[in-house]
């Protein structure tokens, strides 16, 4: 047989993991929030089941590998392409899955039809592996580097090209893979396929591949209106960002802007990231006047209790709170962005609409991600200001309930609060959502961490007033006096705010202007600032406890006894109160359990009752060991990556970062674990005489070394660039994936010497557990946190040790 198509399938893996990070940023674009765990999930299946197609039909395809990879490889060019442009014209709308079961089967068809690249690439893979058994550690070595550099290459992609167009350098490199496996007797067939990798995607028209954001997203709202159009757009790993004007019907966005405002804002262009989290830019020529409005926001309240602040503002966006700012006379104003393409979009594009507010006297513009660029400061100021950085559509209706936020955190709390400078103000705006949901986590999670050191009393540092869409909270580092409640008096009267809390309010000042059918606000205050704190959390119908950086799903507050009574009022709307996010996860779960065992376990069980002749007790226990093995280290080993995959979203910046970097260095990483755990005799060494015994102490002390050591080294870290960061994350994944790649092989090694013809099931039941974890630890990550995901993980890993064939 010809020696295997090295190049071929380091390109072709590659293209598939890169196809896995890209799914993740596209359908963050036509839908909500990252679904990096689906996607995880989805390739994850395509390669179990691509090992079971192998396995079970290995007599047919190992006489033909050459055709079969390079007709794989061309078939996954091609439904790279396809799947994701078939699963986008699914009609699936997440937010009626609680009342169209049909929304289930859509989802359903989604995953299966992104299911469908991935076991085309897989079975090229497999096959490889099965058909050159004694290469198997140069194609290891080719196929996970292959691996590694397509995840990152990705990223570095999506700074130059759209993400459509990203997907077709995919689709070409993929076909692109298949000509290189041709042999030299095929060259008119690679001349072929290569000419097919570039003329077929670059042919492809647009508008079946262009993105179709759901019809519910604010962008897609906004360009209903008559005469709306998008102006500008650009992008990048971290967003795609579109530029509305809309000249017949102004735009006016002025979140909770008092109806006592007698002064409308001045022209407004909108500013969407993924179609989402609008940001507006306003028109604005130097002169004080037309800026107004923003003093008839509840977020300019800060402003009437300081005097000429030094500003810090978290999410600055377009600029509308850097002018609030200015309009206030602050002395100095720095602004934290993400993203460097919306200062540009500010600052060059639409330099004359926007008057380069960034420019302005004693304003700075910091680049990067908030809580390390607040770490790395050692600068106090008067005010820290958390910008309202997401729409009231998303917020009401849990379209980030399963999306990570580290600003509202009790560690982000407690940093913010060693920034502030004696008598500063961390001042937060939130939309007013009924019930109320993200006011009180909000004062709960400001509670604990002004009393997380035991020598404050939240309730005289906290005050709050609400109008009839936002909500602003104030927590200062010393107690409120007279003076600073007489002047939040003042300005909630001149506004018609009311007041929800501050330190000696009566209930009767509550609830005065925008009439609720209860103090809701106040009650909700004056129960968590007080001795009634963990009854009302108890009691609460929603989660509202304090959000930590282990559990940062600010936006989730689901409580499973409460679903009975939002069932019972579903024809009341009670189920628009339950996150859609949160069944999604549920239901995605579900089906990849169903997938995983319809597409990988049944059809090997099947074939090993076939194979079956006899089978005694001890076989039969051998057996159920292999099975309890697999599946425990498929299991253990997901939740590691998937828990630290979360834990360097905050480090990285941003998600897609975390799982493009941190996945490409498990992968690595535990292919050379893989590859040395071979070269060695399993139980030898000293007195560890156990197969697993130094592989699974390594994983639990690195582990559990990480848990304390990178809480502190990421804020030792934080002034560092990107790409250090990157780095970084790459080498503290190292270790710990180099033990966790050894036992796997470990296992099969004892499981093909004892029993060859369970290897296929091994494989089989591991990529099944695999499949189930990848989803199943972000749900147990978002009750429990990511702690106790990894400590169930070394539990796992200690039970498969006890399990060991």
């Amino acid at each position: 047989m010809h020696s295997p198509p090295l190049l071929a399938l380091a390109l072709l893996s590659a293209s598939a993991l890169g196809y896995e990070v890209l799914l993740v940023r596209l359908l963050s674009i036509i839908q909500w929030h990252h679904f990096a765990y689906m996607m995880i999930s989805v390739a994850l299946l395509g390669y179990g089941a691509a090992g079971t197609a192998v396995a079970l039909a290995r007599p047919v395809l190992a006489p033909r590998f050459h055709g079969v990879f390079i007709g794989g490889a061309l078939l996954f060019g091609l439904s790279a392409i396809a799947c994701f442009s078939l699963a986008q014209h699914v009609p699936f709308n997440p937010l009626e899955i609680l009342w169209d079961p049909g929304q289930l089967a859509r989802l359903l068809w989604i995953y299966l039809l992104l299911f469908v690249p991935f076991f085309c690439a897989a079975l090229c893979i497999c096959l490889t592996f099965t058909c050159f058994q004694e290469q198997i550690h140069r194609i290891y070595a080719f196929d996970i580097l292959g691996a590694g550099m397509g995840s990152l290459a990705i990223v570095a992609a999506l700074f130059v090209l759209t993400p459509v167009d990203a997907l077709r350098l995919l689709g070409g490199s993929g076909i692109a893979a298949g000509a290189l496996a041709c042999g030299r007797r095929q060259r008119w067939l690679a001349a072929l396929l290569l000419a097919l990798a570039v003329a077929l995607p670059a042919g492809v028209p647009g508008r079946w591949i262009a993105l179709s954001p759901s019809e519910y997203k604010e962008l897609s709202q906004t360009l209903r209106i008559k005469n709306a159009r998008a102006i500008a757009q650009t992008w990048s790993p971290l967003g795609l960002l579109t530029v509305v004007d809309s000249p017949t019907i102004p735009l006016r966005h002025a979140p909770g802007l008092s109806l006592n405002a007698t002064q409308e804002p001045p022209a407004q262009l909108a500013i969407f990231t993924d179609g989402d989290g609008l940001s507006v830019l306003n028109r604005h020529d130097g002169r004080r006047e037309p800026l107004a409005y923003l003093d008839y926001l509840t977020s300019a309240l800060p402003y009437h209790l300081l005097r000429q602040p030094r500003v810090l503002v978290l999410g600055s966006g377009a600029g509308a709170d850097v002018l609030q700012a200015l309009y206030h006379g602050a002395s100095a104003v720095d602004a934290i962005e993400l993203n460097p393409q919306v200062i540009d979009l500010v600052q060059r594009r639409f330099a004359d609409f926007s008057g380069k507010p960034y420019s302005a006297p004693n304003v700075r513009v910091l680049i990067g991600e908030a809580r390390g660029l607040v770490a790395s400061r050692s600068e106090l100021y008067d005010l820290i200001q958390i910008a309202l950085l997401d729409s009231f559509g998303t917020a009401s209706g849990g379209l980030h309930a399963l999306s990570e936020n580290y600003l509202y955190t009790v560690e982000a709390f407690e940093e913010y609060l060693r920034h502030l400078a004696p008598g500063g103000l961390l001042a937060i705006t939130r939309w007013v959502t009924l019930p109320p949901r993200d006011v009180p986590r909000l004062l709960a999670t400001a509670a604990a961490a002004i009393e997380r050191d035991g020598q404050a009393s939240a309730a005289r540092r906290i005050v709050m007033i609400r109008g009839w869409k936002t909500a602003t909270l104030l927590v200062s580092n010393r107690d409120f006096d007279d003076a600073g409640i007489a002047a939040l008096r003042e300005f909630c009267r001149a506004r018609s705010f009311d007041l929800a809390y501050y330190p000696g309010m009566t209930v009767a000042e509550a609830n005065r202007y925008n009439l609720l059918d209860q103090p809701y606000f106040f009650d909700a205050a004056q129960a968590l600032l007080s001795g009634e704190r963990a009854q009302f959390l108890a009691r609460y119908k929603f989660d509202v406890r304090p959000v930590t950086d282990d559990r940062p799903y600010f936006f989730h507050f689901f409580k499973w006894r409460s679903l009975p009574e939002l069932l019972a009022l579903k024809a009341q709307g009670g189920l628009s109160m339950l996150e859609w996010g949160y069944p999604v996860l549920i239901a995605t779960l579900l089906q990849a359990g169903v997938a995983a065992v319809l597409l990988i376990l049944l059809p090997l069980w099947v074939a090993r009752r076939r194979q079956r002749r006899s089978r005694n007790a001890a076989l039969a226990r051998f057996e159920l060991r292999v099975v309890s093995y697999f599946a425990a280290i498929g299991f253990a080993f997901m939740f590691v990556e998937i828990a630290f995959i979360q834990k360097f979203t905050l480090f990285l910046s941003h998600p897609l970062y975390s799982v493009a970097v941190t996945l490409s260095a498990f992968l690595i990483f535990a292919g050379l674990g893989s590859r040395y755990s071979g070269r060695r005799q399993a139980g030898t060494g000293g007195g560890f005489r156990h197969p697993l015994a130094r592989p699974v102490l390594a994983i639990c002390m690195f582990a559990l070394l990480y848990l304390i050591v990178l809480p502190p080294l990421f804020q030792l870290l934080a002034p560092v660039s990107t790409v250090v960061r990157f780095a970084v994350c790459a080498a503290l994944v190292a270790p710990l994936a180099f033990a966790m790649g050894m036992p796997f092989p470990l296992g099969l090694g004892r499981v093909s010497a004892r029993a060859e013809a369970l290897v296929p099931i091994a494989w089989g039941v591991n990529a099944c557990a695999s499949v189930v974890a990848a989803v199943l630890a972000t749900l147990l990550a978002i009750h429990l946190g990511f702690t106790v995901v990894l400590l169930l993980a070394l539990l796992v890993y200690l039970a498969a040790a006890v399990a060991f064939p």
